[in-house]
């Protein structure tokens, strides 16, 4: 069983820092590329923020709770712990935030794809969506920073 669950506690690990990694690094890129207004470049980013949230976001969310419900039954937490349901409850917060930015990001992609293609400037439906996409992710990332708070603390709340 010790074998099982350190597997499963470097899993949940691995799966934490990649949903952190990739939601700072692509961040920064479409930050950095709105900032530029360079339309090909922002197209270009857009195309890689939503394959990169496809290929290693997307399984880290599926992965977490799984991992995190196995290890704690193997530990013998309950949910009725404090740390553990404040956990879950920023989970769902961060995962509420995530998946309009997810949809977000297919429109901005698709508007940037469209405008580099026809060497066009930016419609404004793009700059409106980017400021929901940047509201969205104050949240959702400082769900993620509470949640690595309480898993490393487990404090009474």
């Amino acid at each position: 069983m010790e074998t099982y669950y350190l597997w499963i506690k470097l899993a949940h690990i691995l799966g934490a820092v990649v949903i952190l990694g990739t939601g700072i690094g692509t961040a920064f890129q479409m930050l950095a590329a709105y900032r530029s207004r360079n339309v090909p470049g922002i197209a270009l980013v857009a195309r890689n923020v939503v394959k990169a949230d496809w290929l290693f976001t997307t399984p880290a969310v599926i992965l977490q709770p799984l991992t995190g419900t196995l290890l704690a039954v193997i530990l013998g937490y309950s949910l009725a712990d404090r740390w553990l349901l404040g956990s879950v409850l920023l989970y769902a917060l961060a995962g509420a935030a995530w998946l309009p930015v997810v949809v977000l990001q297919l429109r901005m992609r698709d508007l940037a794809v469209r405008a580099a293609a026809a060497n066009e400037p930016l419609p404004p439906a793009y700059f409106s969506l980017f400021r929901w996409w940047f509201a969205l992710g104050w949240p959702g990332f400082g769900a993620v920073l509470a949640i690595f708070h309480l898993m490393v603390a487990k404090p009474d709340l």
